[in-house]
């Protein structure tokens, strides 16, 4: 049997394994415990390594089995864990997306406020074309991990004549990203507020990620003249950045809440 912590972040939920039980099947266990009909369900596994000079590193896992560089929202779920077995209120959790430094804010265990440096967000607009869409314009966007942000004005966030979530689709698998991208589609609300939408690389549509929030409020900071202080709302619920100026760190501060421990049968 395998010991596991299942937590969430504004709806997007994941399971927390110490490294030492993945014995090189990451991407099994992934795929078999993420299933929501045949095991514990999450949209990815974050599998916690405790090296021997006291540091953490982090390797996430999506559902589908594949390695992503970081999650925004994974990383903030395992230091609410971290805060909630061990005390630990400030850490610096590696990741193949580079280290995040996380903050307790508020305590109310199980459920935590945590502020994140989530690194100096880089964004370029750019013009790709899909075959049968067309020509759709947005910004390429990397905070450790590739996104694509597409602006929208329509109710639903579709774009191009489709659904956001089919257009999320096509894009994040497509040839012009060879490694995938996740996909947002962001609306500007008002000067310190956007609304967006996440089809995540390797998952599909979740309520909420870490990385996208960021993603979506650095090209709206960058392209659309928002203020530097945003609240960022997407299904699972509002987070907010700040990023003073387009070398500093940006900050994400969000909630996280441990759902419950369990253990489940080994592959």
């Amino acid at each position: 049997m395998i010991p596991f912590v299942k937590a969430h972040a504004c709806g997007n939920d994941f399971l927390v394994l110490e490294e030492e039980v993945a014995r090189r099947q990451h991407a099994a266990l992934a795929r078999k415990l993420c299933s929501r009909n045949t095991s514990v369900g999450a949209d990815g596994i974050e599998f916690l390594e405790r090296r021997p000079n006291g540091e953490f590193f982090l390797r996430l896992f999506n559902a589908d089995g594949s390695e992503a560089e970081l999650s925004g929202n994974g990383t903030r779920c395992v230091a609410a864990w971290l805060a909630s077995s061990e005390g630990i209120d400030e850490i610096v959790l590696g990741t193949h997306g580079g280290p995040r430094h996380c903050r307790v804010v508020e305590d109310a265990d199980p459920i935590y406020l945590i502020e994140s440096e989530m690194g100096v967000p880089r964004v370029m607009e750019r013009v790709i074309e899909l075959p049968g869409v067309g020509k759709i314009s947005g910004a390429m966007v990397n905070v450790g991990n590739p996104h694509f942000v597409i602006f929208v004005d329509s109710e639903d966030f579709g774009s191009h004549g489709l659904s956001w979530q089919t257009l999320g689709g096509q894009i994040s698998v497509s040839p012009l990203f060879p490694h995938g991208t996740n996909v947002e589609f962001v609306k500007v609300l008002s000067s310190d507020e956007i609304a967006f939408r996440i089809f995540e690389r390797g998952c599909g549509p979740t309520t909420s990620s870490g990385t996208g929030t960021c993603a979506s409020s650095a090209a709206a900071m960058a392209l659309r003249g928002v203020h530097r202080e945003l609240k960022a709302v997407a299904e699972g619920g509002m987070q907010r950045t700040v990023w003073t100026a387009q070398e500093d760190v940006m900050r994400l501060t969000g909630p996280a809440e441990i759902i419950c421990r369990g253990e489940v049968a080994a592959l």
